[in-house]
Formats: C-alpha cells, structure tokens, sequence
C-alpha cells in the first residue's frame, strides 16, 4: 500500500510572491514527497510578475499556467503550514505541524534579492523533504507497516 502524500500549504498575507515560488518549487522538487498548496487571507489579480520571470529563467517553471492567488478557503485541509515571514499578521490555518520560515518580501526589490529569496525557499524545499522523507524510512523501519504519523516529524 502507498503512503499518502502530505499536504504542504505555503501560507503569506496575499499570496503573491514568496508563498507561490514555493508552491512552484515544492512541485518541482519534492512532488514524490508532498502536495504543495499555497493561499493567503487575500488575493491579488496576479502572481508577482518578477517572481514569475525569475522562475520562468532559473527553472523554467512558468507559474502563471498552474498557479494563481489563493485564499485559505480554496485549498484542501493540509498537514503542514509554512509561513514565509508574516510577522504579527500572518494568517492561521489549521494544521498537525506549523513552521515560519521568517523571508522578508523581495516584492519591488533587486532582481538579486529574489534570486537570494528563490535560493533559500529551494534549499528550504529540498530540507523540508528531507526531513518528511527521514521520518517516513524511520516510521516503517520502527513500525514495519509504513504509516507515518505527523506529529512525530518535528
């Protein structure tokens, strides 16, 4: 029998920027390991257009044809919720596991500040996967039956 997938949700205020490359990379990197949701408290009409043209240059993702602003609303219930540095007006979601990753918004900076915002939501990615994938082997080495229970990720 095969393991469920968790459901990752990338959570920010208007779910446009930090929260989407995310979604993108969590996708693109860790889709045998979780789902990738992302959602805000509120919309904007688009995805932030040098997020988009970043990602569509390093990994040739172009978000725009799977992915658009979200509210929490219009996502499934999820098992893990990272926030990418709200501060005190970041949205609460119900979950089993909530982590803040503290990334200030690149939203009209550099095109250098999102590439460092890009390199670190990648490196988050691949460590978040890592640690899911860990306590998976370590459940069904200690279980023998393969179940994976959340609560004991962290």
């Amino acid at each position: 029998m095969k393991n469920r997938l968790l459901k990752v949700a990338f959570v920010c205020v208007h779910n446009s920027c930090r929260s989407q490359i995310a979604e993108a990379l969590g996708k693109y990197l860790a889709s045998d390991v979780f789902e990738s949701y992302s959602a805000g408290t509120e919309r904007k009409p688009q995805i932030n257009q040098d997020a988009v043209r970043l990602m569509k240059e390093i990994y040739q993702i172009d978000m725009e044809l799977t992915q658009y602003s979200k509210l929490l609303s219009d996502i499934p219930p999820v098992d893990i919720v990272i926030t990418m540095g709200c501060n005190v007006h970041c949205p609460h979601i119900p979950c089993k596991y909530r982590e803040d990753w503290g990334l200030q918004d690149p939203t009209g900076k550099s095109d250098e500040e999102f590439r460092k915002t890009i390199k670190v939501i990648h490196r988050k990615i691949l460590e978040l996967a890592e640690k899911i994938e860990n306590r998976r082997k370590n459940e069904h080495t200690n279980t023998g039956n393969g179940t994976f229970n959340i609560k004991k990720v962290y």
